[in-house]
This record gives structure tokens, sequence and C-alpha cells, in this order.
């Protein structure tokens, strides 16, 4: 089972995930946590022991950035290292060579394009 933790500050992030991977939470097949900012994040993977292997993180959020959440991934939970992938409205090539330089795994575009990120998901194989 493929454990995901989802880390947004937009509350209804929350549903349409539960809603685009129905089948895939009813199958036992991915188990989605949520956490609504980067403080929020860090707590759960220390009070989890690191069970998330993969992490889909907004950039922009209050307090805690995105980034910076990314940074605090990478120091302290390496083994074995999550896969990290960056979630942003804005495309634009600063955002995406910053999130690559801090160690992001991959960089997804709001809206979300479930399909795609299924996709990456069926590849990744964790």
């Amino acid at each position: 089972m493929m454990n995901i933790l989802v880390v947004d500050d937009e509350a209804d992030v929350k549903a349409l995930f539960e809603q685009r991977f129905r089948k895939e939470i009813r199958n036992e097949e991915i188990k989605i946590a949520f956490a609504f900012s980067g403080e929020e994040a860090l707590r759960y993977m220390t009070e989890h022991k690191q069970e998330a292997v993969l992490i889909l993180s907004d950039i922009n959020m209050p307090g805690m950035s995105g980034f910076e959440l990314l940074e605090q991934i990478k120091k302290k939970f390496g083994a074995p290292p999550p896969v990290v992938m960056m979630i942003t409205a804005y495309g634009d090539k600063e955002n995406y060579a910053k999130a690559i330089e801090l160690g992001a795994d991959d960089f997804i575009t709001k809206p979300v394009d479930f399909t795609e990120l299924k996709e990456k998901l069926r590849k990744l194989n964790l």
C-alpha cells in the first residue's frame, strides 16, 4: 500500500483527493493523510515514524511554505527518503528550479490533472 501525505492549506483539497482516489482507497492500494500546513506535515511525519512514502505539497501556504517544508523533510527524514512532489498554481520556471534545487522529485501545476498524477504514481511503484 502506498501511503501519501497531501499538504495544502485549502480544505477542499481533501474532498477532491478522496473523490478522485476513491477506488484506490477502497481497494487499499493507497492511503491518504492530509495536513493543512507545513508545521502539521512535519508533526505527522514525526508521529507516524515517516510512514508517508510520497508527499504532495503545495508551495504557497501561510506560515511555513512548501519550499521550507521540502527543506525540512530532506534534512530530517532520510531513510528511506520520501518522494516529494511540489504542487503550485504557478508553473513558472523560477518555482520549478527552486523546487528541484531543494530536492523535489517532481512538480505538478494546479489544477491537478489526476490522470497524469495517477500515471506518475504508477511509475513510482512505491
